[in-house]
């Protein structure tokens, strides 16, 4: 039996052009279809690796806005300090020669500015211009030159406790060789100054081994 049967002509009309249209549309999907299965231009999904043509994985862009993106790269090394070492001055030393004052200074030579009274004890002649002459050639201050009487028994520079004669008395005494004493009673009065009286143990020129 007829799909068609027991319709009218115009209802038959209308059937056959249905099935006809429903025919062209099957043909077209089928082209359709087939023509688009061979694209290689498809979409890659998110989350995926795209590779190249020869099969060589890509790299991929770190997103907008993630911390390598927007960070730069840490230095692998601080930067040398520019800040120069200090140094403290060379501090001076003690001890140095030729410092008043110091220790190891010219000691005798800090005392030289004091009157020396050099008085003859001894019965060689010209026994006290000698040894003027010795201290004056070191540098000492004589201001007097004279014999003294009586008999001592060797020769003693002597000087007044507690002044500038006891330092220079045994500055003198220490460099030309005798020793010092404090004055006695009998040259208490006398000036200033360191008073050396000299004995035939005086030795001229005796600071120089002569």
């Amino acid at each position: 039996m007829s799909l068609f049967s027991g319709l009218s002509r115009p209802m038959k009309a209308a059937g056959l052009a249905l099935v006809g249209v429903a025919v062209i549309a099957a043909v077209i999907g089928g082209i359709t279809l087939t023509s688009g299965g061979g694209d290689s231009d498809t979409a890659t999904p998110p989350g995926t690796t795209p590779t190249s043509s020869d099969g060589a994985t890509q790299p991929s862009s770190p997103a907008p806005g993630s911390p390598s993106a927007s960070m730069p790269p840490a230095s692998s090394s601080a930067p040398p300090s520019s800040a120069p070492a200090s140094s403290a001055p060379p501090a001076s030393q003690p001890g140095q020669t030729g410092q008043p004052g110091q220790p190891g200074g010219d000691q005798q030579a800090s005392h030289k500015w004091v009157t020396v009274r050099v008085y003859n004890n001894s019965t060689i002649q010209g026994l006290a211009e000698q040894a003027a002459k010795d201290f004056r050639a070191s540098g000492w201050n004589v201001s007097e030159v004279k014999g003294y009487p009586g008999r001592l028994p060797e020769t003693v520079a002597y000087y007044r406790p507690g002044t500038d004669e006891e330092a220079a008395a045994k500055a003198l005494a220490l460099e030309f060789g005798f020793r010092a004493e404090p004055r006695f009673k009998e040259i208490e009065n006398i000036g200033p100054g360191v008073i050396v009286i000299l004995t035939k143990d005086y030795k001229t020129n005796d600071k120089d081994g002569s």
